[in-house]
């Protein structure tokens, strides 16, 4: 699986093979099975994880006990608590694999190593947080400003296979809706569509 990773820094930057063994030698594969835990809420985040293959939910349980989805995130993302690795907090989400998983993790100390050591790692990260940050503004922006409709095309659009991959009651979480207002929402679109 390390080799799925290895593309994805190629389509990022220019790593040498010398700069891929250091990177290797600072990580690990871990496997996880549908349901399983990455992280528990009230543990500390020490981890960067890297999604070769499957998919991932960040959740938190509210005050009425209703799971609310904050992020996927399957092939090709990042997952994990960036509150709780930088302020070494204990993280308020949980994380759990969706499908069978494998992610390439690296320590926080062996991924801040990497970034002091190649310069095309940290230019990579400085990109992926400056996306990350632009897509939680809009995603607040969306939920402040949009209609149930006009968020889940927006889901859709931007996220086409998730849409197929993740269950509805999921997506609709995610969303802030409920899953009764998601099928009305699906129903008027086929109808529209027909």
């Amino acid at each position: 699986m390390f080799d799925v990773f290895v593309a994805y820094l190629h389509s990022k930057g220019t790593f040498t093979e010398a700069d891929l063994a250091l990177i290797r030698s600072h990580s690990t594969v871990q496997l996880l099975r549908r349901r399983q835990l990455l992280l528990r809420q009230g543990e500390i985040w020490k981890h960067y994880a890297f999604v070769c293959r499957g998919c991932l939910k960040s959740y938190f349980i509210d005050d009425k006990g209703v799971e609310r989805i904050m992020r996927f995130s399957s092939e090709h993302w990042w997952a994990g608590d960036r509150q709780s690795i930088t302020c070494g907090l204990p993280s308020i989400i949980n994380i759990e694999a969706l499908e069978d998983s494998t992610l390439v993790m690296f320590t926080r100390d062996g991924f801040n190593l990497l970034l002091e050591q190649l310069p095309e790692m940290k230019k990579m990260a400085e990109t992926l947080l400056n996306r990350s940050l632009l897509a939680a503004n809009n995603r607040i922006q969306a939920a402040i400003s949009l209609g149930a409709e006009e968020r889940y095309q927006q889901f859709a659009q931007q996220y086409p296979d998730l849409v197929k991959r993740v269950p509805q009651h999921m997506i609709a979480s995610f969303l802030g809706i409920t899953p009764e207002t998601l099928s009305r929402v699906r129903a008027t679109l086929t109808r529209r569509k027909a």
